[in-house]
């Protein structure tokens, strides 16, 4: 990520043209992410505020699900599999089972599971030219839907979830102090 061009949305060298500034975007919003939640303990990242809430740690393992999602989706046309499917539903679903399985993990674990997903996001767009954004099909109750949407909703779903996460900060920090 080159921060000399983080407020740009602009063409980036490697990418089509289009690839390259929806990159720029989804390069802003995971800065702004681990930014949010840069210094966070376990404990902090493990904090629930009440029973239907999601821990810190949970919604960025669910960042990275989501994009695991898409990337099957868009660059192989395939569902998850069961080794897939063993890792990924808690992270994905969150809710009781996120509660109930992610938890005791120390920040750079979720950082590198981030850092990892999105290594093969960029590699599989560098592979595509922009006539792949707009290519469509069927999706949300068979909807018409091409790929610059399904990524835009890719770094869509993680600004809304730093905002929750910036909330639940707030509290975490104040449940342990930093």
């Amino acid at each position: 990520m080159d921060k000399d061009k983080l407020f740009l949305i602009t063409e980036l060298e490697g990418f089509a043209p289009e690839i390259g500034r929806l990159v720029s975007m989804m390069n802003y919003a995971r800065y702004t992410t681990l930014a949010t939640v840069q210094g966070l303990s376990m404990r902090q990242l493990d904090y629930v505020h009440d029973a239907n809430s999601n821990s810190i740690g949970a919604l960025l393992l669910h960042m990275a699900a989501v994009e695991l999602g898409y990337q099957l989706e868009t660059f192989y046309g395939r569902e998850p599999n069961a080794e897939e499917i063993e890792k990924w539903q808690a992270p994905f679903d969150l809710g009781d089972l996120g509660r109930e399985q992610i938890r005791g993990k120390e920040l750079e674990y979720y950082l590198h599971e981030l850092s990892e997903m999105r290594k093969v996001t960029l590699e599989e767009f560098r592979r595509r030219d922009d006539s792949w954004l707009y290519e469509e099909t069927p999706f949300w109750r068979d909807k018409p839907a091409n790929n610059y949407f399904k990524w835009f909703h890719v770094f869509e779903d993680e600004i809304n979830h730093r905002g929750q996460i910036r909330w639940l900060r707030q509290r975490a920090i104040q449940y342990e102090p930093e």
